[in-house]
C-alpha cells in the first residue's frame, strides 16, 4: 500500500468540518459496502469480512469513488467487520492491523481527490459484547481503541460508530471515539423490538449519547425506510444535535419491522439454502429509487441533515438521496430523462406507433 495522508497546508483556510458542514445543510454518507462489493464478486457472504482492502484495493477504491460521484461528502473507510473478534473468527488476526490501515489509506486518498470531503474512521457492533460479562465488555473496549487509534495516525476526520443494537456497547464506542478529539457519529440498529437488547429504549439511548457527548445521533441499518422513519420522528423532537438516518433499502414493515426476517410473499421458486431471505435472497424485497428519494425528503424536513443509505446501496440510491434533498451530484448527470425513451419520450422522432406499444408489451 503505497497511499499515504497529505498533512493540510497551514497557511490555506480550513475546510469545514462536520458539524460546520451539518449546520450549513445536508451531508450524505453513503455505507453498505459489504453488500455491495459481495454482488461485485469481492468478498464472501456469511463471513462478510474486509478483505478486499488488501486483496483487491482497485476495487474498493472504485466503489469509494462511485459513490463520491454519486454524492457522498464522506468517504468511510471500510473497516465494518474489521476487528479483531472477526479476524479470529476468520483465523486471520495477523492482518487485522494491515487491513485497517489499508482501508484508511485508501479512504484518504478517494476523499483528497474531491476538495472537501471528509474521512471517517469506522467502528462497529463487535457481536462479542455481553451485557453480564465484564471481561466480554473489555475486550471490546481494546478492539475499539485500537482501531480509533489507527483512525487518527492514517489522519481521519471524524469516527462513525454504527449498528449497535446493544446500548452499553454503543457507549464505550462513544466514550473511545470521542477521546481522540475527533468529530463522532454514533447511530443505533435496534432489532425487533421497541428498545435496545439491553432493555435501553431508541430514543433514551440517543439522548444519552448526545449527553456524552456525540456530534450526531441516530439510525442505519437492520430497518428500511417504512421503520425507520417513525423512530426518526422521535430522536429528532427528543435531541438537540444532529440526526442522521441512513436505512437499509428494503421493503421493512411494522410486521416485519427489520431485514433479518423478511418474507418474500411472492412465490419462491428457489428458496435461499438458509431458510430466510436475509441476507443473500432480499433481492425480490427492495425499494425502488423513488420510494429511498421519498424517505429522503421526509427526513431532511424533519431537519435530519445527515442521510444517507446501508446495506443494500448501491451508488445510483445514493445519487437518489442526494437529489431528493437537493443537491447537485457529478452523477447527476446521468439521471433519469425519459424525453428521448422509445416508449415514455416526446422526441419527434418517435414513432406514435412504437410508443403506442407500451400499452400492451
Amino acid at each position: 500500500m503505497t497511499d499515504t495522508h497529505t498533512p493540510t497546508d497551514p497557511t490555506t483556510t480550513p475546510a469545514p468540518g462536520l458539524v460546520e458542514r451539518l449546520d450549513q445543510g445536508p451531508v450524505i454518507c453513503a455505507e453498505g459496502f459489504l453488500f455491495e462489493l459481495e454482488r461485485r464478486g469481492y468478498l464472501t457472504a456469511g463471513e462478510f469480512v474486509p478483505e478486499v482492502a488488501l486483496e483487491f484495493p482497485d476495487a474498493l477504491r472504485a466503489l469509494h469513488r462511485d459513490f463520491q460521484r454519486a454524492g457522498s461528502d464522506i468517504v468511510e473507510a471500510f473497516t465494518y467487520n474489521g476487528h479483531r473478534e472477526k479476524m479470529r473468527v476468520i483465523g486471520k488476526e495477523e492482518l487485522l492491523e494491515p487491513l485497517n490501515r489499508a482501508a484508511l489509506q485508501i479512504a484518504r486518498s478517494v476523499a483528497d481527490e474531491k476538495p472537501g470531503n471528509l474521512v471517517a474512521g469506522n467502528i462497529s457492533n463487535s457481536n462479542l459484547w455481553d451485557p453480564s460479562d465484564p471481561d466480554a465488555q473489555r475486550e471490546v473496549r481494546s478492539m475499539f481503541e485500537e482501531m480509533v487509534g489507527w483512525a487518527v495516525e492514517e489522519g481521519a476526520d471524524l469516527i462513525i460508530g454504527e449498528t449497535f443494537y446493544y446500548a452499553g456497547e454503543a457507549q464505550a464506542a462513544l466514550e473511545i471515539a470521542k477521546a481522540s478529539g475527533l468529530p463522532v457519529v454514533l447511530t443505533v440498529a435496534p432489532m425487533a423490538g421497541e428498545q435496545m437488547r439491553d432493555d435501553v429504549g431508541i430514543v433514551e439511548l440517543c439522548q444519552r449519547l448526545e449527553q456524552g457527548g456525540a456530534d450526531v445521533v441516530g439510525m442505519n441499518c437492520f430497518r428500511g425506510p417504512a421503520t425507520m422513519l417513525p423512530w426518526l420522528r422521535q430522536i429528532r423532537e427528543a435531541v438537540s444535535c444532529h440526526v442522521a438516518a441512513l436505512p437499509v433499502p428494503y421493503r421493512t414493515t411494522d410486521a416485519e419491522p427489520t431485514f433479518f426476517n423478511l418474507t418474500d410473499n411472492n412465490g419462491v421458486m428457489v428458496p435461499s439454502p438458509h431458510g430466510r431471505t436475509f441476507p443473500t435472497a432480499l433481492d425480490p424485497l427492495s425499494c425502488n429509487r423513488y420510494e429511498v428519494g421519498a424517505f429522503a425528503t421526509e427526513a431532511f424536513a424533519l431537519g435530519i441533515n445527515y442521510l444517507g443509505v446501508c446495506c443494500g446501496a448501491s451508488p445510483m440510491l445514493v445519487r437518489q438521496v442526494a437529489e431528493a434533498v437537493g443537491l447537485t451530484t457529478e452523477a447527476s448527470r446521468f439521471s433519469e430523462n425519459m424525453q428521448n425513451h422509445f416508449m415514455y419520450g416526446d422526441n419527434v422522432r418517435l414513432p406514435e406507433h412504437i410508443k403506442a406499444l407500451g400499452g400492451s408489451a
